[in-house]
């Protein structure tokens, strides 16, 4: 069961004008918060017709068969629970969403590239504990020396998060496009406003 759900979520911001639904793991937790498990209406429709999930909030719209008419769902569960992985690929996506798209050094955001806190120059490995998001303007700057050399300081050391972390880090970044019938699942373990 596992690999029938992994697929490809949602990212592309003109689809998510389509009626994309919301996919709970059977836990009613996102399967992912960056990108945001998403499918098309298509898929998710497949899964409701083949009792794989269940409906928990639709749209207006419907989609209709010479026989069938089903409204779009919006939100489903998954009936089966999907162990969450535990190792996080060390991707470069994934290395900007731990350092939260911007830069190491400067702080700044976009126009990043990635840079060896210890340059691979000078005998440095390409992981989580030497990597970091980096602008072109520092990663120009830093060169090839040895950090203590540059000027340069890290806000903060670089580690290898875990999958909980990551997840909780995609948190922070919403897509543009959330409906409202999502809103319920996204952010029910958030501490309440007094």
């Amino acid at each position: 069961m596992d690999g029938e759900f992994r697929h490809e979520f949602v990212r592309d911001p003109s689809n998510l004008k389509h009626n994309p639904a919301l996919v709970l793991n059977a836990d009613y937790r996102p399967l992912s918060y960056y990108p945001l498990s998403l499918w098309t209406w298509q898929e998710a429709v497949k899964a409701a017709y083949l009792d794989r999930v269940t409906i928990l909030s639709e749209y207006e719209d419907v989609v209709r068969s010479p026989t069938t008419e089903i409204k779009i769902p919006s939100v489903v569960v998954l009936k089966d629970y999907v162990k969450p992985q535990k190792r996080v690929a060390f991707t470069r996506f994934n290395l900007f969403l731990r350092d939260e798209f911007c830069c190491q050094y400067c702080g700044t955001r976009g126009d990043l590239t990635f840079d060896h806190v210890v340059p691979r120059a000078r005998g440095g490995i390409t992981s989580w504990e030497n990597v970091v998001a980096a602008c072109s303007r520092c990663n120009l700057r830093k060169g090839s020396q040895l950090l203590k050399n540059s000027g340069l300081s890290l806000r903060k050391p670089p580690i290898q998060p875990t999958a909980p972390e990551l997840m909780n880090m995609g948190r922070k970044f919403p897509p543009n496009h959330l409906h409202e019938s999502w809103m319920d699942f996204l952010y029910w373990d958030a501490e309440l406003e007094a």
